[in-house]
């Protein structure tokens, strides 16, 4: 199996923060930031570069929602191996609060976009590639997007300076046949592009898609220490770092970070393979209706949830 071209982004911060509200403690992102060094992590997604006047609820939000250099600098004076990373949404973004890369402590930005916003995707990619950053699009719910847009998507991104192009499983819905379908289209219409690939645990199989995507080629593998991410969470990092050949990665000090920061964490926290997640995994669902469900008095009534998304005469408007 060769995957010596495999290079590991760790969001715990970012991913996960969708699930504490990126309430992270300064202690808690440079103990991990030090683990992943160590252990010959590539990059760690330290969170979103969004701007807070551009969304709703900012103000409860960790400082990590909102990534910005001065403080960056304070977290993280000296930077070892492991590059660091941060996300932007289509219209959540200020491009005057982005620094030149020779000024920040960030290496490479990526912009997450539905098929429909790639062109708007597209203009913030130039803007950071202008400005010396590494860049990627994230094509998110791909299992969503009908063959005719994804064509389109890609004309505009083949002629594009992006470095690399994600496949996103962002319901967590694919499986191993969708992973080599997705994985030879990219290749076939992107031949000259990196690709990187992002996955969620709904149906317990976001490491083999990975490993599927690596052994086809994929460069950057996406993961979270302990699988925390968004609902079903994300690829484990420790199962990549131990499992993937022809790398340096070490486990020792993954294994630092599951045991002292995220099962503390996890007895706080929820996320991961929960039936719920499973459900809307299977029906190829946003997980909003299952993260609902988690938060209210019925949250293990499965069979309810089951019925209630799979009647045809209710109408639950947008997905």
């Amino acid at each position: 199996m060769k995957t010596n071209q495999s290079k590991i982004v760790d969001c715990t911060i970012r991913d996960g923060g969708l699930v504490n509200n990126w309430d992270f403690s300064i202690e808690f992102v440079q103990k991990l930031y030090a683990g992943l060094n160590e252990a010959g992590v590539d990059y760690m997604e330290i969170g979103y570069k969004n701007s807070p006047k551009l969304l709703k609820g900012a103000e409860g939000a960790g400082p990590w929602r909102f990534l910005n250099d001065d403080f960056l600098r304070k977290v993280i004076p000296q930077k070892g191996h492991t590059k660091l990373s941060a996300l932007v949404d289509i219209g959540r973004v200020d491009e005057n609060d982005i620094l030149p890369r020779s000024e920040s402590m960030l290496d490479l930005i990526r912009v997450a976009c539905y098929s429909k916003d790639v062109d708007k995707a597209l203009q913030l990619v130039q803007t950071f590639h202008d400005l010396g950053y590494e860049t990627t699009i994230n094509i998110m719910a791909l299992s969503n997007v009908m063959e005719n847009e994804l064509l389109e998507a890609f004309e505009q991104i083949r002629e594009s300076v992006v470095d690399v192009v994600y496949i996103v499983d962002s319901y967590g819905s694919l499986d191993h046949n969708d992973f080599h379908y997705l994985v030879e289209k990219f290749k076939t219409h992107l031949p000259d592009k990196r690709l990187g690939v992002h996955t969620h645990n709904n149906l317990q199989l976001a490491f083999s898609n990975t490993l599927i995507a690596a052994e086809k080629g994929v460069e950057l593998l996406d993961a979270s220490c302990y699988g925390m991410g968004r609902a079903a969470g994300n690829c484990p990092t420790e199962l990549l770092v131990t499992h993937l050949k022809n790398t340096n990665y070490t486990l020792r000090p993954v294994l630092d970070i599951v045991e002292n920061l995220m099962i503390p964490l996890r007895e706080k926290e929820e996320w991961g393979y929960i039936i719920p997640y499973m459900i809307t995994g299977t029906l190829d669902e946003h997980p909003r209706s299952a993260m609902a469900l988690r938060s209210s008095a019925d949250k293990d009534k499965a069979v309810d949830f089951y019925d209630t998304l799979t009647t045809p005469e209710v109408n639950f408007g947008d997905k």
